[in-house]
């Protein structure tokens, strides 16, 4: 029997994590085609409205009904504006391991959401649902991305050396592959001892572009 993540939102002071919903199509198009995001994602490029679709009505409920993980919308809590995505994938039931890829956009950067969404998500997951790991993995080049998973404990284990292709401008305007190397890092229940309270308003963080 495969096991799953329950259907909930989770709030901190500022967001809410939720399920996608139908009304979040355009701001999330306007997110993942970003620069930034197509740079370190696999996002299709272009991103169109029916991709947005096809995602937000059968992929990422699959995500969790699946038994792979869960997709938040991180939206504001006072304004109920999108402003990034969290996931957790790659779920290893039997070992209570999971990984986790985020996306902030554009004018929400600088706020500190990447790093406040993840602390939340990973302290319902340490202590709702009794997960042992959680584990990040950022290109090597994506110093933004590594400043973030400093700030919120994780250490680094180690490199998988040529591991992930990233995206970079041609001078023509398109896209190119480019290969990189992908830290891993990873976060413990005892590695999110007071972190969370002193990240909540923490502002001026680079955003995380969703990882693999």
């Amino acid at each position: 029997m495969t096991s799953t993540f329950p259907d909930i939102s989770i709030s901190t002071d500022r967001l809410v994590l939720r399920p996608f919903e139908e009304a979040d199509i355009p701001a999330l198009v306007e997110m993942v085609t970003d620069d930034q995001v197509i740079a370190w994602t696999t996002y299709p490029v272009p991103y169109t409205e029916a991709e947005a679709r096809a995602y937000v009505a059968r992929e990422a409920p699959a995500v969790r009904t699946g038994g792979d993980g869960i997709v938040f919308a991180v939206t504001e809590f006072l304004t109920q504006r999108l402003v990034g995505v969290v996931e957790l994938r790659r779920t290893d039931w039997r070992v209570l391991s999971a990984q986790v890829s985020y996306v902030t956009a554009s004018w929400a950067r600088g706020e500190g959401y990447a790093s406040e969404s993840v602390l939340a998500l990973a302290q319902w997951l340490f202590q709702d649902q009794k997960f042992e790991r959680l584990e990040l993995r950022t290109g090597a080049d994506n110093t933004a991305a590594q400043q973030v998973a400093q700030r919120l404990g994780c250490i680094s284990e180690g490199v998988l050396r040529n591991a992930w292709i990233a995206r970079s401008r041609t001078e023509d305007g398109g896209w190119t592959d480019i290969r990189t190397d992908l830290i891993v890092w990873s976060l413990l229940p005892e590695d999110l001892d007071g972190s969370f309270e002193e990240l909540a308003d923490t502002s001026g963080l680079a955003p995380y572009p969703y990882a693999p």
